[in-house]
């Protein structure tokens, strides 16, 4: 039997594996596999993407505070237009909250240096469909920005099939075996060889890995829930920020003439074709309501995606200690977006033996944090 050959093959084509094929594909033939006819179906299409640099623990904090250089100034030709556009974050809260927001105000200041806090008054001057008796005050992080993720994901898979990385799609794995130093997958559209297996299957990491004979780093899938909904007549609601409620009951962002509304909800889900539940939307369109002045007669879409996270809550990304040239680039949680360039670039440098940018260090980042071995010891 032929076997197409590489010197990686990347399994997965959301926002994880094509900026680790982006990196790659400088110095290496790649293969990305992709199960679905597109690249980005599952979580990675289904995002409301902000970048914040406090949003997320240590690691994620440090990789997204990497990616904003690249963010800011893509290389020529990456895409057409900017990457991040001005949107901003609110974070409210509700009489008998003060010490909630007092840590939120806290943590946020660690990373950003334009955070200003708003009393009652200021709060609702500044979103006047805050109702009035629920709001105490809030933050305001100022340089929080919408990314675009489909030109983010575009630009990262474009950029590596411009060096000779081959994307095939429809191409789900249904076997992974390793011999004499080569792993070959089996998929529906053929086989592949490569000395090196990236694993950045997403919800499907852990399943992937049970495939291959690696031990599970405990990998737990969470539905989001979203909505759109028509904004409030006569109110101008585009430039709004990102705002939610301290306990994170819900979420509202504008988003292209609508504004898109959350649960904020973390439902544990095995790995599928993740839909909406009746319950999620309704729980976020009473807590919308009760907290503002908006009202939600029917949203005119709704969807669902799957956040994957580990125990505790940082990305896990490294070479399995058990199983060789198998590599970890999973548990994304919600934070794999605005993550991705410095995640993959460092992601890239291991997989390759080159020494990690000496600015990783710089932003409180730590490999062992991140390494599947803290999970297989």
């Amino acid at each position: 039997m032929s076997h197409e050959t590489a010197d990686f093959i990347v399994i997965g084509a959301g926002i994880g594996g094509a900026s680790i094929a982006y990196w790659l594909a400088q110095q290496a033939r790649v293969t990305v596999l992709e199960g679905e006819a597109h690249p980005g179906y599952h979580s990675t299409g289904r995002s409301a993407a902000l970048f914040m640099e406090s949003y997320g623990p240590p690691q994620v904090r440090a990789l997204t505070r990497a990616s904003l250089d690249f963010f800011r100034n893509p290389p020529a030709g990456f895409c057409d237009h900017a990457l991040l556009s001005p949107r901003g974050a609110f974070m409210f809260a509700a009489p008998g909250q003060e010490a909630q927001l007092d840590a939120h105000e806290a943590s946020v200041r660690q990373t950003s240096s334009v955070v200003e806090r708003l009393d009652a008054q200021a709060a609702l001057d500044f979103l006047p469909v805050l109702r009035p008796g629920e709001v105490i005050g809030g933050v305001l992080e100022k340089d929080a920005a919408d990314i675009d993720v489909d030109a983010l994901l575009q630009g990262f898979l474009r950029g590596a099939r411009q060096r000779g990385a081959r994307t095939v799609n429809d191409a789900a794995v249904t076997g992974l075996q390793h011999a004499d130093g080569v792993w070959t997958v089996t998929t529906a559209k053929g086989s592949y060889q490569a000395p090196i297996v990236v694993n950045a299957a997403g919800a499907w990491a852990d399943a992937l890995a049970h495939l291959a004979g690696a031990a599970p780093v405990g990998l737990v899938p969470k539905r989001r829930s979203a909505f759109l909904f028509t904004p409030p007549e006569g109110i101008a609601s585009s430039r709004w920020p990102l705002f939610l409620d301290v306990e994170e009951s819900f979420y509202i962002k504008p988003d292209a003439g609508m504004l898109l509304g959350s649960p904020c909800n973390a439902d544990p889900a095995p790995p599928h074709d993740v839909q909406a539940e009746e319950l999620d939307i309704a729980i976020a369109i009473d807590n919308i309501e009760r907290m503002t002045l908006l009202r939600i007669r029917r949203p005119s879409h709704v969807w669902a995606g799957l956040r994957s996270f580990v125990a505790d809550g940082e990305l896990v990304g490294g070479f399995d200690a058990a199983l060789p040239g198998f590599f970890w680039a999973a548990a994304q949680g919600g934070y794999g977006i605005q993550s991705a360039p410095g995640a993959g670039r460092y992601y890239a440098s291991v997989l390759l033996g080159e020494a990690p940018s000496a600015q990783l260090a710089a932003f409180g980042f730590d490999p062992a944090r991140i390494s599947p071995a803290r999970f297989q010891s």
